[in-house]
């Protein structure tokens, strides 16, 4: 294990109608030595109260993941795009030279907890695009799935980056192995419930980082996942 971030390390605020953790500096948290990995910029982990979101605001130059956990996420944005963001959906929105959108909870009574993760793109530039796919939850049952990648294989969205993006649904005392590749990294981060790694416990909130090449096995009680493969 290159490094250990435990969920209570990082940063933290509360504006009432938005609960959110910074894995990386993000806003008002600055931390020089979480400034982001490899190309992964950042990972925040929100909960949004019911009725309220974020109103119109502006990107650029960056791949933006949507993870929904729990609840539903009312998207629109300034390329025409509009819809409503479910768990086991994910949500690729490259802003390029430059985009608007507006996220708000779609629901009037329950909360929304979901992930927004920045990917630094390999060029600036681009042309904003969107997409979004449902991924099962049986396949993504006592696997790791590929949800993102370069090529869009394996019905994955597309990234303009070089990282493969898997999510995993994990609870079982069969562990679900991962190979990393020379000269590759991962940083798992731990959605929700347990894992264990290398005899380690980790809990909701917690990631940890791999340099390769090495055999990661992860064994998951009541477990979601996410694990990203960067250069």
């Amino acid at each position: 294990m290159l490094q250990i971030r435990r969920a209570h390390e990082r940063g933290h605020a509360n504006h009432g109608w938005l609960d959110t953790w910074h894995t990386f500096s993000f806003s008002g948290y600055y931390d020089p030595e979480h400034m982001g990995f490899r190309t992964l910029r950042v990972i925040n982990d929100d909960k949004i109260r019911a009725g309220v979101g974020f109103p119109s605001h502006p990107h650029r130059d960056m791949e933006i993941i949507t993870y929904v956990l729990s609840g539903s996420l009312k998207h629109q944005d300034s390329m025409g795009n509009g819809s409503t963001i479910l768990p086991g959906d994910v949500q690729r929105m490259s802003a390029g030279s430059g985009i608007t959108h507006s996220e708000f909870n779609a629901s009037q009574t329950e909360e929304l907890h979901l992930l927004q993760i920045w990917i630094l793109p390999d060029k600036n530039n681009y042309q904003p695009s969107y997409e979004q796919k449902h991924f099962s939850a049986q396949a993504r049952q006592r696997t790791l799935c590929l949800v993102a990648s370069p090529t869009g294989e394996q019905n994955s969205v597309s990234l303009h980056q070089d990282v493969y993006l898997y999510a995993g649904l994990l609870n079982s005392e069969q562990p679900v192995q991962y190979i990393l590749q020379e000269k590759r990294y991962a940083w798992l981060h731990v959605a929700k419930g347990e894992v264990t790694i290398a005899e380690k416990q980790f809990a909701t909130g917690d990631a940890i980082a791999f340099q390769g090449p090495q055999a990661i096995d992860i064994q998951g009680t009541n477990a979601e996942v996410l694990l990203f493969n960067l250069n």
